[in-house]
């Protein structure tokens, strides 16, 4: 029995040590094998949970915090992490319910006072998010945590702007370095910046598109300066088919800092999709300038040169994105496209050939068979009457199929209502199969969800 406990100690340690240093794949196999052993520890799921949730699935993290606490319902740390994730997950009620049971089992828990502000804050009670915000400041000054006192105290100042910024009374002036302190267990940090935007993007995909640009409106609000948060909103402003309100977003993000990366590469798919070719190179340009290794930068700068017809500088953009992935089976076609509107033929059908071993190689069949198709046009047509069997294919297929607006329709009751949730499949099958007409998308999605619903 003492052997078996040793070894169960040692793999716990053994996975809290590979948490720590990153390793989270090996982090959860260490904690697997504990609770095989021993299916009754509640801090292996707590700290399976803290992984998962390092990881990005909040569910997984939920379900193992659940387990821990059913097994320990004194855990403490385990209710501020189970609370962490549900805020992320915007059920407030459930942080709250959390937050409240930490300070039932700790007065003194710091953290839960100021993530029970933040909640107020989001709830609209100033005052009451100023009361738990003051009550963790003292916490953490008391524990010697300058760092987290300083957040709360810049917190209070944000809700009360009038308010002098010198330091409460209560504040010791200067603190002293933090010494660190021993803890047994690990607790999550707070969420930064650029975390709680990645979530909000991420909630954005699961189809709350509009909820996610409501918390971004409320965050400038609290902060107009935030050229990350106006990124973020360009970005989901742009699912939602407002191109030019995602383009003015995109411009004040980059007045306030001209160094995104970001804000240059989706401003630049604004004003591609708008038509402004000459602005959209300009844009994937600087992109280029900050990460010149980006493939896909340079398959959208070929995409806009191809559009103006500048054939020999989308061929260069293609074959630069092929040096940096080569797998890519449709960047192949798109050079080919540029190579038979330059009447290279044989270059042209070199690069089908290539796309469709990809394909094969995918065993993408549908996309195999269209590619090898296009292959035998190339080799038996001209260069227009190669575009006009194409364009007259696409058209006769459309003829046969339902009509758009009836397959739109279709699709917009099959995703509930989220039309943002549609399109950014629809925008994945574009992505996936190039050439095909927007029926044929319509119809690729619709089958895919019914088949997945069939399942």
């Amino acid at each position: 029995m003492n052997i078996a406990r040793s070894m169960e100690s040692e793999l716990y340690q053994k996975g809290v040590e590979k948490a720590r240093q990153g390793d989270y794949e090996g982090a959860i196999a260490a904690f697997d094998r504990v609770l095989q052993a021993n299916p009754h520890m509640a801090d292996a799921y707590y700290q399976r949970g803290l992984v998962y949730f390092d990881l990005g699935k909040p569910y997984q993290a939920v379900e193992d915090y659940n387990r821990a606490l059913e097994r320990n319902p004194e855990l403490t740390a385990c209710y501020y992490a189970r609370a962490l994730v549900r805020l992320s997950l915007k059920n407030l009620p459930g942080t709250l319910a959390d937050v409240e049971k930490c300070l039932q089992l700790d007065l003194n828990y710091a953290a839960a006072y100021q993530l029970r502000a933040i909640v107020k804050r989001k709830q609209g009670d100033s005052q009451g998010a100023i009361a738990d915000f003051k009550k963790a400041a003292q916490l953490y000054v008391k524990q010697k945590d300058k760092e987290n006192a300083r957040r709360c105290l810049e917190s209070i100042e944000k809700l009360q702007p009038s308010t002098t910024t010198a330091a409460p009374s209560w504040i010791p002036s200067p603190i002293s370095t933090p010494t660190p302190k021993a803890q047994t267990t690990r607790i999550p940090p707070m969420q930064s910046a650029s975390d709680y935007y990645t979530q909000l993007l991420e909630r954005a995909e699961r189809g709350d598109c509009q909820g996610a640009i409501q918390d971004l409106d409320w965050a400038l609000q609290a902060d107009s300066q935030d050229a990350q948060a106006y990124c973020c909103r360009g970005i989901l402003r742009y699912k939602l088919g407002k191109h030019y309100d995602a383009l003015s977003d995109f411009n004040q993000a980059l007045r306030l800092n001209n160094g995104d990366i970001s804000a240059y590469r989706n401003r630049g798919k604004v004003r591609l999709h708008l038509g402004d070719h000459r602005g959209a190179i300009s844009d994937f340009n600087a992109a280029l300038q900050i990460e010149p290794n980006d493939a896909m930068l340079y398959i959208a700068r070929g995409n806009a040169y191809r559009e103006m017809t500048d054939y020999e500088s989308a061929i260069a953009d293609y074959s630069k994105a092929l040096q940096l992935d080569s797998e890519r089976a449709d960047v192949y076609i798109y050079r080919g496209m540029a190579y038979v509107r330059q009447e290279q033929m044989q270059q042209a059908i070199d690069d089908y050939q290539a796309a469709a071993d990809r394909y094969f190689q995918q065993e993408n069949w549908q996309h195999y068979q269209a590619t090898l198709e296009r292959i035998q046009q190339l080799q038996s047509f001209t260069v227009s009457s190669f575009f006009d069997t194409w364009d007259s294919s696409q058209q006769a297929s459309s003829e046969a199929a339902e009509s758009t607006s009836s397959l739109q329709q279709r699709l917009f009751k099959l995703v509930g209502g989220h039309w943002e949730l549609a399109e950014r499949l629809l925008n994945q099958a574009r992505h996936d199969y190039p050439g095909e007409s927007e029926a044929w998308y319509l119809q690729k999605v619709i089958q895919d969800i019914e088949r997945d619903r069939d399942f």
